[in-house]
């Protein structure tokens, strides 16, 4: 069996690069990242209902103000995120809104490209900005998982970086041992993997092996089916309710582990602000970002408002983007990883500090 059959039939992946990376994290901290695929609509998630624009660019999907849980005055949650409530009013949640890629694509390829490799407009780069936050020492523990069917790319280049859609995959003995055999370097981090009874939903095993003490200290998921093109209504209640549950069960799993752990919501982009005839919304700019955890500065939510009038719009249509989504990263690995040399994770980029930590 060769290696591309074995991850095909198997469902495990792993990226064996010994690439040289820049920074060591600390120990014990860990930094959970959600990829919702796709692009979510930020405006229904968190919503601006203090801007008169937004309920005249919404007549049929806009969120009526009666079932919109206040934040702060101006912005609310979705009632679908309602178990995340508790997070904001102890402020252990933040928000950032109007967050998003520099670069102005529409196309989901290339914004997800963009944003895991943490080089907007770069089609060239050809590691993820996870993996050049890692250090480049090799280890048994299985420092980066990620629980998808194949790697994803802000993975790329991270030396024995792991992904499996079922972690308890791992503890197949026929698998094990063609494994061991192709990935030397990396058995001892999959057979860690193995020894943790870790199933579930990918955010439930991700908490398995934080509970575990296994060393993992950057984890990935992600979700599908953000793109609502029409009849968005239903759906997005639906994605949310999930990730909102999703979410709350993985920090009350963890309990006062959570104080390590950081948990940081993405998506590629936004989408436009006016609603289109099919009672959806198509490809945007803007979106929104959440931070769960660790010292977030919670209860808040962070990034500069841009306004919705047409006037503020990016190119007349959608939310402009006003905070870089690598300042959002990079406040949270250097404050809570404590990983240093941002040139090197963000080339040709000097983030800006935001505030959520």
């Amino acid at each position: 069996m060769n290696r591309r059959t074995f991850v095909k039939t198997t469902g495990l992946a792993l990226f064996g690069a010994a690439l040289p990376l820049y920074a060591k994290v600390k120990r014990g901290k860990v930094l959970v990242v959600f990829f919702q695929r796709g692009a979510v609509d930020g405006l229904n998630m968190i919503v601006p209902y203090g801007e008169r624009a937004y309920a005249a660019s919404r007549p049929t999907i806009g969120i009526d103000r009666k079932e919109i849980q206040d934040l702060d005055g101006f912005f609310g949650a979705h009632p679908s995120l309602q178990s995340l409530m508790p997070f904001w009013k102890d402020r252990s949640l933040a928000v950032v809104q109007a967050v998003g890629s520099p670069d102005a694509t529409r196309s989901h390829f290339d914004a997800q490209d963009f944003m895991e490799t943490g080089t907007p407009g770069v089609k060239s780069t050809k590691d993820g900005f996870l993996a050049r936050a890692i250090s480049d020492a090799r280890s048994t523990a299985p420092r980066a998982v990620a629980v998808t069917a194949t790697l994803p790319r802000i993975f790329a280049g991270a030396p024995d970086a792991i992904a499996a859609s079922d972690l308890a995959k791992f503890r197949n003995d026929g698998a094990s041992k063609v494994f061991a055999a192709m990935y030397p370097d990396a058995f001892a981090a999959a057979k860690i993997l193995g020894s943790v009874h870790a199933s579930g939903t990918p955010l439930q095993q991700v908490a398995a092996l934080i509970k575990a003490g296994v060393g993992v200290e950057i984890a990935f998921v992600e979700t599908n089916g953000w793109d609502t093109h029409a009849g968005q209504a239903a759906p997005l209640a639906n994605n949310l309710k999930r990730l909102s549950e999703d979410i709350a069960a993985f920090a009350q799993s963890l309990g006062s582990k959570m104080a390590d752990v950081v948990l940081v919501t993405m998506s590629e982009f936004g989408r436009t602000v006016h609603e289109n005839g099919n009672r959806g919304t198509d490809h945007g700019h803007g979106s929104v970002m959440l931070v769960l955890g660790g010292n977030t500065r919670g209860g808040k939510v962070h990034g500069k408002w841009p306004g919705l009038e047409r006037e503020q719009l990016f190119e007349g249509r959608d939310l402009a983007v006003t905070t870089d989504f690598r300042d959002v990263f990079a406040e949270v690995l250097s404050k809570h990883l404590g990983v240093g040399e941002m040139g090197k994770v963000f080339p040709a980029y000097a983030p800006k500090p935001i505030g959520v930590m």
